[in-house]
């Protein structure tokens, strides 16, 4: 479970938030400027509250009246931003493979296999990211944050920079990734359709604050289009 209780003070805007997430998809949602990304980076180690506490299954990554404050790349999270970001030189399996070497992790073969047909990635291994289209290059970043093994996955609008037919393309692999998959995530988004369609838990901020928290109906998932 993911346990979140901070306070930080930017030079136009101050942001508190007290929630939970016990698995699924948790969605921050609202509008620009409204503390999203301010929020999962802070859960992510690459912004230090000002004040609080941030723990996951029981280990505290942020607490400020002790001094705590575990390091991003000690934190065991997995992160997929609005641009793919690949390493244009590698390939697709390149690029798989790059967070379970920076995590020193052994190779795991059935683990890659099961991503790999999860997200529909066989047929593109040896492709570099310029040969890809927009949908297939998120595809490629969520399988390369899976195969780092986290403990929790941020979405920071993962679909945010596709258009209407790549986002229809690559919704149902986000379902399927919530359906089949063990791994929580927190999900930032502004899109309503895209709310409705993956999030067991809505929680809704403006102006850094929470206005709203509401448990989610889920989606009947549709098998993804191959390609």
């Amino acid at each position: 479970m993911l346990s979140v209780d901070l306070a930080k003070t930017f030079e136009q805007m101050s942001i508190e938030a007290s929630f939970e997430s016990e698995g699924g998809i948790t969605a921050l949602v609202g509008p620009s400027g409204a503390g999203k990304t301010s929020i999962i980076n802070m859960i992510a180690g690459l912004l230090r509250p000002d004040r609080g506490r941030i723990s996951l299954d029981g280990e505290t990554l942020d607490d400020t009246a002790r001094g705590i404050h575990v390091p991003a790349h000690r934190r065991r999270l997995g992160y997929v931003f609005q641009d793919a970001r690949l390493f244009p030189h590698l390939s697709v399996a390149g690029n798989l493979d790059y967070g379970r070497r920076m995590n020193g992790l052994a190779v795991d073969l059935a683990a890659r296999d099961r991503i790999t047909g999860l997200l529909d990635l066989g047929a593109l291994l040896d492709r570099r990211p310029g040969r890809l289209s927009g949908g297939e290059k998120q595809r490629v970043a969520l399988g390369r944050a899976l195969l780092s093994q986290p403990r929790l996955l941020l979405l920071d609008e993962p679909l945010g920079s596709l258009d209407e037919e790549r986002k229809a393309e690559i919704l149902p692999y986000l379902i399927r990734l919530r359906d089949q998959s063990a791994v929580p995530m927190i999900y930032v988004s502004h899109s309503a359709d895209e709310v409705r369609a993956l999030a067991t838990q809505v929680i809704e901020l403006r102006g850094g604050h929470i206005v709203g928290q509401s448990r989610a109906e889920l989606a009947t998932p549709r098998p993804p289009r191959a390609g």
